[in-house]
């Protein structure tokens, strides 16, 4: 079953590009026509693309990997959080800061500041500091919060990024590209593909259009982790049945009566009690 269907790219107007005197001309595979000077996108690429986009997110999900999601532009930011959220994954959807993906480290000691703030923040702290020194903290939450709220739960680099519209996202795309980051993006005839390790050519602009590819997408992720759940059951139970078949091929604990183990004859004395007399445990002590 496809993932997604051409009159639904054509209804949220996926195929419209820019006009032509702003085009790319590294854009020209992914061009149908142009039409009243504007160019139009081949679609059939762009369902091929996403098809193809969508099992390999879904199979890195699946495997434990992490997508971050990536668009600062006014027409991506509302769709960026709402679709990454919905699927639990990480996103920028406000200004990229240098070194997200570069400098990590710095940037993950700047996440645990904005934890720290706000611990202190709701325990009460900033109400024994100075009405000046509590606002200055309380608006550094607010900043910290607006460019790196949507990383917070990030723990470790991302396996793959989606990009909304490569030219605006380009310090993005840098810094995967220089860490050997893949990174899948809808591309418009005005930008350059290269740097693109998946591009899906359609248009950025478009809320709509935006709105359709990155929910396809966020599905994506979501049957990864269902993919991961169920594989996650499915060793459970295997491990369940495999405790139950060791434990029904266990060999049963051997009953040895009294007379296997000591012999009739030895038997036959001990109840007459001429086993003790031999021993000579038997009776009374002789008197002295």
């Amino acid at each position: 079953m496809a993932v997604i269907s051409m009159k639904a790219l054509l209804e949220t107007g996926v195929h419209f590009g820019h006009r032509t005197r702003k085009w790319n001309p590294r854009m020209r595979p992914f061009i149908f026509t142009e039409r009243n000077g504007i160019h139009i996108i081949d679609l059939q690429q762009t369902l091929n693309a996403l098809e193809h986009a969508y099992g390999m997110i879904r199979d890195m999900v699946a495997g434990g990997g992490t997508l971050l999601f990536v668009g600062t532009k006014r027409q991506a930011q509302e769709t960026i959080q709402s679709e990454a959220e919905r699927c639990g994954m990480p996103y920028v959807n406000a200004r990229w800061l240098g070194g997200t993906l570069t400098n990590w480290r710095t940037i993950r000691s700047r996440i645990d500041e904005l934890t720290e703030l706000e611990r202190r923040r709701d325990s009460g702290e900033l109400e024994r500091l100075t009405k000046k020194e509590a606002l200055m903290i309380g608006r550094e939450i607010e900043r910290l919060h607006q460019r790196l709220g949507g990383i917070r739960e990030l723990r470790s680099l991302p396996k793959l990024l989606f990009v909304v519209d490569v030219r605006r996202e380009e310090a993005a795309v840098h810094e995967a590209n220089l860490l050997g980051l893949p990174v899948i993006a809808l591309v418009d005839t005005n930008c350059d593909p290269g740097g693109i390790d998946y591009v899906i050519p359609s248009n950025d602009d478009a809320i709509r259009a935006i709105k359709l590819l990155a929910g396809k997408i966020a599905d994506a992720v979501l049957e990864g982790k269902a993919m991961r759940k169920d594989e996650g059951e499915e060793e459970a139970f295997e491990d369940l049945a495999g405790r139950a078949e060791r434990k029904r091929s266990a060999p049963e604990p051997v009953v040895v009566d009294d007379a296997e183990l000591l012999g009739a004859a030895t038997l036959a004395k001990l109840q007459s009690g001429a086993y003790d007399e031999e021993q000579g445990t038997g009776g009374e002590a002789p008197a002295a």
